[in-house]
């Protein structure tokens, strides 16, 4: 994959670097497998902002994304750019059920090439296989909870991957992209290969106007802000809050440990 560099001909181009998507198929979505998306503006439902800094930015519509590939055969006809998620995807063509359907791209698929999942397909990139057949060191991305998963599941994100590590006693051992070691059952499917798009993370927009395209509005300090929008507003000049530094809701944000560390029986490492 190719970044795009540009002469610093204006002040906002001096530093941007972008993907380049020119390998990307520029087609319409597929009309059954996407619908239109609402705005949130970092509302919840009752209309209260609970997030930020969020609002505006261009039209989307929402493409569904197959997790849970289980016999299926199909060919690659396009690889596609999707505005909802950092990573790339894949329009397929199911042999079996003569419909298309969207897969996450990973990292190497070509327009034309077959993917298989099931038990006894062979490894290949983009095949989908339980975790059990699968060998040790092998590099697998949207491992799928269960059947019914679609908001559950590991290494989705643009250039992430797990590893295989260890199996038996009906257990698989993974290794995150956070460094976490986590059991999962050995049934669960995961797909081969590295997530599409590996260089999203050294991406600079260069400008405020294109993180405004994507719908992040400007970040307020809360000492910029009045007394009754943030306990650090108001005061006579440039006053620093004078209090430690808390959230909107005065919750403490330096120092004080928030995070709820559960035990977990499948944890085997924690984050690094």
């Amino acid at each position: 994959m190719s970044l795009k560099k540009f002469k610093p001909i204006t002040p906002s181009l001096r530093n941007t670097v972008l993907i380049d998507n020119s390998h990307l198929t520029k087609i319409k979505p597929l009309k059954e497998s996407s619908k239109g998306l609402n705005k949130k503006a970092g509302r919840n439902n009752r209309g209260k902002i609970t997030s930020y800094h969020k609002g505006g930015g261009h039209k989307r519509s929402y493409r569904e994304i197959l997790w849970n590939r289980h016999n299926l055969n199909g060919i690659v006809e396009s690889i596609e750019y999707d505005p909802n998620r950092t990573a790339h995807i894949a329009r397929i063509f199911s042999t079996d059920l003569k419909k298309h359907f969207y897969i996450l791209a990973p990292e190497g698929l070509k327009v034309g090439n077959s993917i298989n999942s099931g038990e006894d397909v062979p490894i290949r990139l983009g095949n989908a296989l339980p975790l059990h057949k699968l060998p040790n060191g092998c590099l697998v991305h949207n491992i799928s909870i269960n059947d019914n998963s679609k908001n559950n599941g590991f290494s989705r994100s643009a250039g992430t991957f797990a590893q295989v590590i260890q199996k038996g006693n009906g257990f698989c051992i993974l290794k995150l992209p956070s460094g976490e070691q986590r059991k999962v059952p050995e049934n669960y499917f995961g797909s081969i290969g590295i997530v599409s798009n590996l260089d999203n993370n050294i991406v600079n927009l260069g400008k405020a106007g294109r993180k405004r395209w994507l719908g992040r509005r400007p970040i307020v300090r809360g000492v910029a802000m009045n007394p009754i929008d943030h306990p650090h507003g108001g005061g006579e000049g440039k006053t620093s809050g004078g209090r430690p530094s808390v959230t909107p809701w005065g919750k403490p944000t330096k120092g004080k440990p928030t995070r709820r560390n559960k035990k977990n029986k499948f944890i085997l490492t924690n984050k690094s």
